[in-house]
């Protein structure tokens, strides 16, 4: 998963009342028929009220699609999409508009033929922007038209033949322009904030666009580091470039959240960036969101996001990022039931970021609550049919629900038979499955499949490769190259938690691989101190996963009482640990037979 989509790595709207309790004294005695008929009326009355102010808020609503690319040079394809996103950013800060998320539009190429009425339709809007883009050495030739989805009147368009650099007002005329063919009301403050450009360097936009394109679509660390290359580049040929350095921060910040790096150095270049973008613009909002991911990804300052994310809302209405974040935070705060609302709340404007729905559906899971989760499942597929990895996630719902390998495997087959290219995406699904049905030959070649890509052990977890490596040797009966592979797996990743001394989960897996090697005492003084780094309090997500892992070290190291003691805390939702898991997993061979064990299994198992 790319770690723009965890967030990639977001608000509230109060509850609605429940009629019928505040209304129950006033009902009571009054005949069946006369309350069926009030309850109708207020019903239907308020029906109606809803469908007009859902009316009202639907002719103010638009997407941006995709712009066309006339360029001659086909690396112009970015720059399009630069503008694209601009404009789509300026209508963002109209609070009378609703204005559906780049995430959701990216689909609709240009280039093709487009149904407008359909779109519409799939986003919940009603008008649409199209456009194209003509760059040519120092000219710019920008086409935009905004049109009505359902009956494709044009409301308003218009051609803009100028030099390049003029091409930064031309964004923020496109926007002002059709805030009045809606009919928008647009404050002072909104009109300032489009007319004042990102930057004024066409070279540094450029370098922008490249890297934000990389952030959203992968989450390899390469690709990340080549993203941040581009952003400081950008910020050096312009120091004024507030989104560069936002989007800067964000980049370190999740190298660091995801354990990719994970050091004092990282955290120090985020919040290095934060500074530069509060010194140019303090009450900007994209400067409050960078300083929530900041606050939330660097420093587990959950509350202190929360307010970043508050004022940020106020000059950012339509920006469905921060309901996305807060929707995370919340899950890490251990309010999962108010995670699900808000997630729900961010697809409103985003409606086909199948991101959002993935999260929810990973709430259902550790939520216990697997029939919802296949439905927010079966959500992502009617919008991306072809999804490999939620097909994949789908069948392994069965595995984690019942301990039945068999979709999960089949689902495998299926892949590694029609779609061979996917195989890397699936590989820690493959590599599960093989541990689950202890087949080594089919671990091996998950293994090669992940390649050096980072092997999730499942909430943010990544495992070093080795600790695979050497459980794979021990599933087959080999100890000596078990003991060989786990000898080096720890000099690995002792360095490892050099480098990152106060990350929990890379002393979990150290304490792993020292139970393993029969060094009792280091790895449960490691496991311990990885629930000390990083309890439950702080993060309800990691911190219940650390507990999970010092239960396997227990039980690796020998101590059933440690082991049964830790994973019982664990026992009902929300909890790492499936049935699925506890049945079929390896990890767990140390305690079968174990009554205390076995009653654990037993509670977990689906009623």
């Amino acid at each position: 998963m790319s770690c723009a989509r965890r967030l990639k790595q977001t608000e509230f709207t109060a509850e609605l009342p429940t009629r019928s309790s505040g209304n129950r004294a006033w009902i009571y005695g009054i005949t069946v028929a006369a309350a069926l008929s009030t309850i109708f009326f207020f019903v239907g009355r308020y029906t109606a009220l809803q469908q007009a102010e859902t009316f009202r808020s639907t002719i103010k609503s638009i997407a941006v699609l995709p712009f066309e690319n006339l360029s001659r040079d086909s690396d112009n394809a970015y720059f399009a999409d630069g503008v694209q996103d601009e404009i789509r950013t300026n209508l963002t800060r109209i609070a009378d508009l609703r204005v559906i998320s780049r995430t959701s539009v990216r689909q609709y190429k240009s280039g093709v033929a487009r149904d407008l009425r359909d779109i519409g339709h799939q986003l919940g809007v009603a008008n649409v922007l199209e456009g194209s883009v003509q760059r040519s050495g120092n000219r710019v030739r920008v086409n935009a038209q905004l049109v009505e989805a359902s009956t494709h009147r044009q409301l308003w368009g218009r051609t803009y033949d100028r030099d390049l650099a003029d091409v930064f007002a031309i964004q923020s005329q496109i926007a002002i322009a059709i805030a009045d063919a809606l009919h928008a009301k647009l404050s002072p403050n909104e009109k300032s904030e489009i007319e004042r450009p990102a930057t004024n360097d066409i070279t540094a936009f450029d370098l922008f666009t490249r890297a934000k394109n990389l952030i959203s679509k992968s989450d390899l660390k390469e690709d990340i580091l080549q993203a941040i290359d581009l952003l400081n580049q950008a910020v050096a040929r312009d120091p004024s470039f507030l989104q560069g350095y936002c989007e800067l921060a964000g980049a370190h910040d999740l190298l660091y959240f995801f354990g990719l790096d994970h050091t004092p150095a990282r955290l120090a270049l985020a919040d290095a960036a934060v500074e530069a973008a509060s010194r140019l613009r303090p009450d900007a909002g994209e400067t409050h969101v960078a300083r929530a991911e900041n606050l939330y990804h660097g420093h587990l300052d959950y509350d202190g996001a929360l307010a970043e994310l508050k004022v940020a809302r106020q000059t950012l209405p339509n920006d469905p990022q921060i309901s996305l974040l807060i929707g995370l935070i919340q899950r890490r705060q251990g309010h999962w039931e108010e995670s699900i609302r808000t997630f729900e709340r961010a697809a409103d404007l985003d409606p086909r970021n199948i991101a959002v729905l993935q999260n929810i559906a990973a709430n259902y899971a550790t939520l216990g609550r697997y029939a919802e989760q296949q439905v927010c499942l079966h959500r992502v597929l009617a919008l991306e049919p072809n999804d490999t990895s939620t097909k994949v996630v789908l069948a392994e719902v069965d595995f984690q629900w019942r301990a039945n390998t068999q979709p999960l495997h089949q689902m495998i087959d299926s892949v590694r038979a029609t779609s061979p290219a996917a195989l890397p995406i699936i590989a820690n699904w493959w590599l599960v499955c093989a541990l689950a049905e202890r087949d080594a030959t089919a671990a091996k070649d998950a293994l090669i499949t992940v390649g050096e890509n980072p092997i999730n052990l499942g909430n943010d977890f990544f495992c070093n490769r080795l600790v695979v490596e050497a459980l794979i040797a021990r599933m087959a009966k080999d100890d000596d190259k078990a003991r060989s592979v786990f000898t080096a797996a720890r000099a690995e990743q002792e360095k490892i938690v050099q480098a990152q001394p106060d990350f929990g989960p890379a002393w979990s897996v150290l304490g792993l691989i020292d139970a393993a090697l029969g060094r009792k005492e280091e790895a449960l003084r490691e496991g311990r101190h990885a629930v000390e780094l990083l309890p439950v309090e702080k993060d309800a997500v990691r911190g219940p996963a650390v507990i999970k892992y010092l239960a396997i070290t227990a039980a690796w190291a020998g101590d059933k009482d440690i082991a049964c003691q830790q994973l019982a805390t664990l026992a009902r939702p929300p909890s790492p640990i499936t049935y699925g898991q506890l049945k079929l997993m390896p990890f767990w061979d140390p305690l079968r037979g174990d009554p205390r064990f076995e009653q654990i299994v037993a509670s977990v198992a689906p009623k």
